[in-house]
């Protein structure tokens, strides 16, 4: 009887204890990293007036390309790190017609580190 009650009682603990966060912290959660990796210093060499060829040799190739055809590219990168929170970087080039970098929108803002 008293095992039955000792049993019962440390599944109860398990149970209560299962979800909280304290536990979270202990199991290994991998970093998870989706889409163009970019650097800093390679977004500072973008500039207008680039051609498409140009970009893709410096970025490589977009990870999607406007489905409507209105060249804009757009290079997405999504880090989620084990236990903090997710980060996005998505860079959005704009071309002309003839393929000629007009505008760059960069959120957030990439800055290339010095030293």
């Amino acid at each position: 009887m008293r095992c039955k009650t000792l049993t019962a009682a440390a599944v109860v603990m398990l149970m209560m204890t299962a979800g909280c966060s304290t536990l979270e912290r202990v199991v290994y959660r991998p970093d998870i990293n989706q889409g163009n990796y970019l650097v800093a210093n390679d977004v500072a060499k973008i500039h207008t007036g680039m051609t498409q060829q140009q970009v893709a040799y410096t970025l490589g190739t977009p990870m999607m390309k406007d489905p409507f055809g209105s060249n804009v590219w757009y290079y997405v990168f999504r880090q989620e790190p084990g236990h903090e929170s997710v980060k996005q970087q998505t860079l959005t080039l704009n071309f002309d017609g003839n393929g000629v970098l007009t505008n760059i929108d960069n959120k957030p803002n990439l800055t290339p580190k010095r030293g």
